[in-house]
């Protein structure tokens, strides 16, 4: 009796693993492709996310970021963009940035919290580095960024 019980719930043991690993899997963090920006004598290597699910993903899940590789958001046409950290363990600093490479403002953001973020004025893009690094850097609105999709 205990190996025909056995034998009958394999299957479904099987199942329920597969589906716990392919759940897991799903909030994995996504890699997307990677452009070179430059910020004076910077280098950034950026993952870009240009669809709405890319967008959506951004850095969810992520649990490190090297130190001069970030995110950045393609919008298409000038927009009113706000950011939020759902899903996203690091600590985040935001640039936006408008429609001729110009940083408009710069926000930190708090890992895991719902709290928007948003641009001054409509913009292009949006910028996500470590924590601190445009500080550290002495980047600041106004600066421009190169190497920006047009």
């Amino acid at each position: 009796m205990k190996n025909t019980l056995a034998r009958l719930f394999r299957p479904a043991l099987a199942a329920a693993l597969i589906l716990a690993a392919s759940s897991a899997g799903a909030q994995q963090a996504a890699k997307f492709r990677t452009i070179p920006l430059n910020i004076g004598i910077h280098v950034i290597q950026a993952e870009a996310a240009a669809s709405p699910a890319q967008r959506e993903q951004g850095l969810m899940y992520r649990e490190k970021m090297p130190p001069n590789e970030g995110m950045v958001f393609l919008f298409g046409a000038p927009t009113t963009v706000c950011m939020w950290m759902k899903n996203t363990p690091l600590p985040l600093s935001v640039a936006f940035i408008d429609e001729q490479g110009k940083i408009v403002n710069i926000a930190d953001m708090q890992p895991h919290s719902t709290e928007s973020h948003c641009g001054d004025k409509p913009v292009k893009y949006a910028l996500e580095m470590n924590q601190g690094w445009f500080k550290q850097k002495n980047i600041k609105p106004g600066t421009v960024v190169d190497g920006l999709p047009r």
